[in-house]
C-alpha cells in the first residue's frame, strides 16, 4: 500500500463521515461563519452564530444591523469591531447578487475578511469545487507528514496538497485533514502513540 493510500485509509477509518464543525442553515450563513472563524474555534463560532443567525435571520436584516449590536453578540471572538462590520457588509455585497453565495472566486475573495482560505471552504462544500482550505490544522499535518516541506508557505501546501489529492474526494480529504488536525495530531501533546500513521511522521513522538 501506498503512502497516500496509508493515509486515506487511516483517515477514513478515524473519521468516516466528515463534516464541517460550524452550524448553518443558509448558504451566506456558512460564509459569514467561516469569515468569523479567523483566530477562534469552531465551537465559539457556533455559539456566536446561534444568536447572530436567530436576531437577524435574512441578509436583508443583517445588512441594516446597527454596529454596535452585531459587535455585542461578537465580542467574544476577537476582533469583534472588524468582524461585525465585514458580516454587514458581507450581506449587502450579496444583496447585489441577488442573496446568492455565487460559485465566483474573483467576487468572493474581493469581500471583506474573505480570503483564499474561506473561499475554498465555501466553494468546496456549496459546489463541491476540488480545492482544499489550507488552516493551521492542515498546515501542520501536511508538514508532518511529508505531504509539504517544513518552509512552504499556505499557498505553496494548497498546491501539493491538490496535486497529491486529485484522484479523490477533495471535499472530504479536506474535512479529514482538518479534524485529524483539531482532535489527533494536535500542535501541543499530539495522539502520537495510537496514530498509525507515526512510520511516516517527519515529527515522531513529539509529545514523549
Amino acid at each position: 500500500m501506498t503512502m497516500m493510500n496509508n493515509i486515506i485509509s487511516y483517515l477514513d477509518e478515524l473519521f468516516p463521515n466528515p463534516k464541517c464543525e460550524l452550524n448553518y442553515s443558509k448558504d451566506y450563513e456558512l460564509l459569514i461563519a467561516v469569515m468569523l472563524s479567523a483566530q477562534t474555534t469552531d465551537k465559539r463560532v457556533n455559539e456566536v452564530t446561534s444568536i447572530l443567525f436567530a436576531k437577524y435571520n435574512s441578509l436583508e436584516s443583517l445588512s441594516k444591523a446597527n454596529i454596535n449590536d452585531v459587535m455585542n453578540i461578537i465580542r467574544p471572538l476577537g476582533t469583534f469591531r472588524k468582524k461585525s462590520q465585514n458580516a454587514i457588509d458581507i450581506s449587502k455585497a450579496l444583496l447585489q447578487k441577488n442573496s446568492v453565495v455565487p460559485n465566483d472566486r474573483t467576487f468572493l475573495e474581493s469581500l471583506p475578511g474573505v480570503g483564499r482560505k474561506t473561499t475554498n471552504v465555501v466553494l468546496s462544500i456549496l459546489y463541491n469545487e476540488k480545492c482544499i482550505a489550507v488552516d493551521t490544522h492542515v498546515a501542520r499535518v501536511s508538514k508532518r507528514l511529508g505531504l509539504a516541506s517544513k518552509k512552504d508557505n499556505v499557498l505553496e501546501i494548497e498546491k501539493k496538497l491538490t496535486k497529491k489529492f486529485k484522484n479523490y474526494n477533495m471535499y472530504r480529504i479536506h474535512h479529514q485533514l482538518v479534524l485529524y488536525g483539531r482532535y489527533h495530531c494536535k500542535a501541543i501533546k499530539p495522539n502520537c502513540f495510537s496514530c498509525k500513521l507515526k512510520n511516516i511522521c517527519k515529527e515522531k513522538n513529539k509529545n514523549e
